[in-house]
């Protein structure tokens, strides 16, 4: 994971799509403090980008290190990840552990 400062991106930000492309996850800074994760479009979070860019769930992390813990549920391809997760809710079964999938 790199880690770069605002005024570093603007000089070249086509350059750090490029190494996000490659896969590498960036930390954009201002006086020191992340402001912004630029993430690969694929993995751990890829399954959810629809329901980001919709509106219907928002991520809360303030390092690369707090995306490592979210969950990843095991669904099949046939069943919407949002109705899994509201079956979940439902069934109010916040004591057991959903399956994950292993990354």
């Amino acid at each position: 994971m790199g880690s770069v400062s605002v005024r570093e991106f603007s000089y070249d930000p086509s350059g750090m799509f490029a190494r996000v492309e490659q896969g590498e996850t960036i930390e954009v800074t201002r006086h020191g403090k992340v402001i912004a994760v630029l993430l690969p479009g694929s993995g751990t979070l890829g399954r959810y980008a629809d329901l980001v860019a919709k509106g219907v769930i928002r991520l809360k992390a303030t390092t690369t290190s707090d995306l490592d813990r979210v969950p990843q549920y095991a669904v099949p391809a046939d069943i919407s990840a949002l109705d899994v997760l509201l079956a979940e809710r439902a069934e109010g079964s916040s004591s057991s552990t959903p399956p994950r999938s292993s990354p």
